[in-house]
């Protein structure tokens, strides 16, 4: 940085800390919803739910109700989560919770394939959303103490 006249290094420092502390305060997390791992898990939830349309009736109270329930419930538990955050033991148990039910619907997208309710395709690129879900969810569940308030 060049040197101005009468100290003024020191004051364009200070204004560019001020400009980078106003950019990290209009970025903050204010809800679930402005999460990546919240807007992956819904829109995830969204895609099965309309995938899911295309199943069989006799699969209506099984393997339709399953994963339409397991994959909404991730998106659910975060937004819990999200709200326990000032409280780490809670807020990981939650994320733990939203962990689970993302492996549940991978395990009801296994059932989609191996009955061939959907092609490979799909399967493999819903399947690997949801480990990136998972991969997000056990990140935030490492360190608590970042989300704290």
């Amino acid at each position: 940085m060049e040197r101005l006249r009468d100290g003024g290094v020191r004051e364009v420092e200070m204004i560019a800390k001020k400009i980078l502390f106003l950019c990290k305060k209009a970025m903050k997390i204010r809800s679930h919803k402005d999460l990546d791992t919240y807007k992956i898990a819904f829109d995830l939830a969204i895609e099965i739910f309309k995938m899911s349309k295309c199943f069989p009736v006799e699969e209506k109270y099984s393997l339709t109700d399953q994963i339409r329930r397991s994959s909404r419930s991730v998106c659910a538990n975060l937004a819990e989560a999200f709200r326990k955050r000032k409280y780490p033991k809670s807020f990981v148990a939650k994320l733990s919770d939203a962990e689970a039910e993302a492996a549940e619907t991978q395990v009801w997208l296994d059932f989609s394939l191996a009955c061939q309710y959907i092609n490979k395709k799909r399967y493999q690129d819903i399947y690997e959303k949801y480990n990136q879900v998972i991969g997000k969810l056990v990140t935030m569940s490492l360190s608590p103490e970042k989300w704290s308030y």
